[in-house]
């Protein structure tokens, strides 16, 4: 078991776990199936579940990151807890066959955008922005978070980029992250004088 505190605000604690079997399912289902059980307890101890992702070749990694729901900051003992209480649902449920490592962390600044919520809740701020399927030839997008609107109930990303301001379809987005820059590191270094997370 390993503990350690990135220079980007992450906090990760990494434990091993399991023999060399095969795996029991491969790709989104295994992490949506395993976020499917983790969240409910998380939730009720006060954590948001950010992201689960299972990756690696000779030795896999189950990455689950998460952050408190009252935004205050995470610590090594936060992820402690959490790693305890996810070891424990993966020790009954068992979503995973053979050896892997279970890393617990929180999102750090370049942090992952995984609901609606997290790009309203950064709006102002620059991401990146990759599609399922591309959009007029391109894939990946890169601008200033300048809403989320509902359109026929399906929350639509408007971002400003270089070319203008482009409108996304969320269910369309692979992945989505902030970008590490001058704005968000003044903003962290407000958040972190307050004592919370962003």
């Amino acid at each position: 078991m390993s503990e350690t505190g990135g220079s980007n605000g992450e906090v990760t604690r990494t434990m091993t776990r399991g023999p060399e079997t095969e795996t029991k399912a491969a790709g989104g289902r295994l992490e949506d199936s395993t976020a499917a059980l983790l969240r409910p307890s998380l939730e009720a101890m006060g954590y948001e579940l950010v992201r689960v992702s299972l990756g690696g070749q000779s030795r896999r990694t189950l990455q689950v990151m998460v952050e408190r729901q009252d935004r205050a900051t995470m610590t090594v003992e936060h992820c402690a807890e959490v790693s305890h209480a996810v070891s424990a649902i993966l020790d009954v449920e068992d979503p995973i066959s053979g050896a892997y490592d279970l890393e617990v962390s929180s999102p750090g600044l370049d942090r992952p955008l995984t609901r609606p919520e997290h790009l309203v809740r950064f709006k102002g701020f620059e991401a990146r922005l990759e599609l399922v399927e591309p959009v007029d030839g391109q894939r990946r997008f890169k601008g200033r978070i300048a809403d989320v609107e509902t359109v026929d109930g399906a929350p639509v990303v408007v971002l400003v980029t270089e070319h203008g301001p482009v409108r996304l379809a969320f269910a369309s987005v692979r992945k989505a992250k902030l970008v590490m820059n001058e704005a968000l590191l003044a903003a962290a270094r407000g958040w972190a004088e307050a004592g919370r997370s962003p």
